[in-house]
């Protein structure tokens, strides 16, 4: 009777420590899947950003006195741009992306835009 009892109890344990370890792995494979799809909406909305950071550029080399906002939306996400002039012909570009409430952000200065547009900075920054 007591060797029914061990090998019931052993079973048990052996059942119980089986299922936490596939548990943990359940719950470790869902962790990274949402890990890599958060990476990948952040990337989103980097190229975002890059894009409207370009937009901005491409709005200065067309109009030397541009000064203004913009934006686009592209895919699963949104940006935006603003042109600012620090004076003569210097100018600052800050542009922002945006995925499903992430936000990555790009700031340009230029020092000059006749003949050509002079990037001096071009950085990914955490905030304005």
């Amino acid at each position: 009777m007591k060797k029914g009892y061990i090998a019931l109890i052993s079973i048990l344990i052996i059942t119980a420590v089986t299922s936490l370890v596939a548990i943990s792995a359940i719950l470790m494979s869902i962790n990274e899947s949402n890990m890599g799809l958060t990476k990948n909406l952040s990337a989103e909305a980097y190229y975002l950003a890059e894009a409207c950071a370009q937009e901005g550029l491409q709005q200065i080399a067309d109009s030397i006195p541009f000064t203004g906002s913009g934006g686009l939306s592209l895919g699963n996400g949104t940006c935006s741009y603003v042109v600012a002039s620090q004076g003569g012909q210097d100018r600052t570009v800050e542009a922002s992306g945006t995925v499903n409430n992430i936000i990555r952000k790009t700031k340009i200065t230029v020092d000059a835009i006749t003949p050509n547009v002079n990037v001096t900075l071009w950085d990914e920054v955490a905030d304005f």
